[in-house]
């Protein structure tokens, strides 16, 4: 058996989740159709968990679905169609989904798009902070009834060390007078995703619901498909000292599975994890390790939180 304590920038989701027992259990991952989502649904389902896959493409999804069924056989797994940048699509996902499903006792919320050009939703929105935080906003607030039914329950916000990039705007969100930078968006909306994991966990704490942020690591997958070359040495150019680390998927999707399911994490939350460990504070700028404050400060999260509810025109009290 894997020492845990061990555990670190190299780990794999298997490694997370060996001797775990998820049976009984049911798990929903966004952006299952590859990457860190596939092979957190693979982990999860592995363990016994029954899963949905979430994914705007069904079809590589349902593929997804396939080849952890040949892997473990009888895995209980689903796939749904879902756009989180479309709040209709996110309410009707969400209708279909409880109308099949009492409780829910792992929430991954790893769906994202990253450093896209400007682009909007039909409201308006920016995308990046439209899809990132505010879909999966509505998801776990739509979610919470099931959340709270399927308690012990974590929900996961699949972060970045790219909120470094910068805090919320709450003056100018979706860059309607700023001028648009799309690693101000990202970092906006990374950071978007650790402040609601805050304020999710200090609602429904005291209802058997955790939450946490994670950072996965600098992986190769489609997340970066809008990057070009000037972009990856844009994107080299603001990376800390020591530059970053490379993982594999399976490396990847490791500390969103620990997050999901570490024993030794019980009785905590609203925490940011990298590297399969609970992180601490970025000691400046350039370090390579750790959160900025503004991801953390709990005004700023309740803030994004009564923020998230005017702009969905939709209230969820915890």
């Amino acid at each position: 058996m894997t020492d845990r304590a061990s555990f670190g920038a190299e780990t794999t989701a298997d490694e997370v989740i060996e001797g775990i027992d998820l049976s009984g259990k049911v798990a929903l991952v966004t952006g299952a159709s590859g990457g860190l989502g596939a092979e957190t649904a693979r982990a999860l389902a592995g363990a016994g968990a029954a899963v949905t896959l979430a994914a705007r493409d069904v079809s590589k999804a349902e593929q997804v679905a396939e080849q952890i069924r040949a892997a473990t056989p009888g895995a209980g797994l689903e796939v749904m169609g879902l756009e989180l940048h479309r709040p209709e699509s996110v309410r009707h996902f969400a209708r279909r989904w409880l109308a099949r499903h009492p409780r829910l006792s792992l929430l991954v919320n790893n769906a994202g798009v990253m450093a896209c050009p400007l682009a909007r939703t039909d409201e308006g929105w920016e995308m990046q902070l439209a899809t990132n935080h505010l879909g999966h906003f509505l998801l776990t607030g739509l979610l919470l009834p099931a959340l709270r039914a399927g308690a012990p329950a974590r929900v996961v916000n699949v972060s970045s060390a790219g909120h470094r990039f910068g805090p919320v705007d709450f003056d100018d969100p979706h860059f309607e007078r700023r001028p648009y930078d799309k690693w101000v968006a990202y970092g906006q909306a990374k950071t978007a995703n650790v402040l609601h994991a805050v304020e999710l966990d200090r609602r429904l704490r005291e209802h058997g619901v955790r939450a946490f942020a994670i950072h996965p690591g600098a992986i190769v997958t489609e997340l970066g498909r809008h990057l070009g070359q000037d972009d990856v040495a844009t994107l080299q150019s603001r990376a800390p000292s020591g530059g970053y680390e490379w993982k594999s998927v399976a490396a990847g999707a490791a500390t969103q599975v620990y997050a999901a399911t570490a024993p030794e994490l019980e009785g905590m939350g609203g925490l940011y994890l990298e590297d399969c460990r609970v992180a601490g504070r970025r000691r400046s700028e350039r370090d390579v390790r750790g959160y900025m404050p503004w991801a953390v400060d709990r005004c700023a999260a309740e803030r994004l939180w009564a923020l998230s509810e005017t702009t969905l025109g939709e209230e969820f009290p915890g």
